[in-house]
């Protein structure tokens, strides 16, 4: 447990209002939410991109995509392809980037607990040394989304997608 110090101490006279985890959970905690974010560290940008591989509908998409561009999470970067209309890419601002370490803390909390077998992935740093996630003091340097590798594990392949199952 931590430790709460000063006021802090008696939980009975104070209230949690104005939690920043709280808050967090309000703009990020929805299943969709996360896995855009999952995503766009794996290097999502365009709608389709997010929709198919997050697996929901074109609405669920937008409506998340817009919430999280609103919220500065996403900048919208507009595109054209030739002969056809613009549209736009979804690009993760510093404020999204600073997510990184709660999507790999879910990641790696998934690996520990949740996958009998063994990590699908393995995540390593660029030299190709393991990675983890945990608190550390501020001054410490801290390893950005361009400076981690995921591969699939050795000995584990990546799930098929739900239509390469089926042939």
């Amino acid at each position: 447990m931590m430790h709460l110090k000063g006021p802090l101490a008696d939980r009975d006279s104070w209230e949690a209002s104005g939690c920043s985890i709280a808050k967090a959970i309000d703009l990020v905690g929805t299943r969709s939410a996360i896995l855009i974010l999952r995503e766009a560290f794996y290097g999502a940008t365009r709608f389709d991109q997010f929709s198919r591989r997050v697996g929901i509908t074109d609405a669920v998409a937008s409506s998340r995509l817009r919430e999280l561009t609103e919220a500065g999470i996403f900048t919208k970067v507009p595109y054209r392809e030739a002969g056809q209309r613009e549209r736009f890419e979804y690009q993760l601002t510093d404020k999204g980037r600073d997510l990184f370490p709660v999507v790999m803390s879910l990641m790696q909390w998934g690996n520990d607990h949740l996958q009998p077998g063994g990590a699908p992935l393995t995540v390593t740093d660029t030299e190709q040394g393991p990675v983890r996630v945990g608190v550390v003091p501020e001054h410490t340097a801290l390893l950005a989304p361009e400076d981690v590798e995921v591969r699939v594990a050795r000995r584990a392949r990546p799930t098929p997608r739900r239509s390469e199952r089926s042939r």
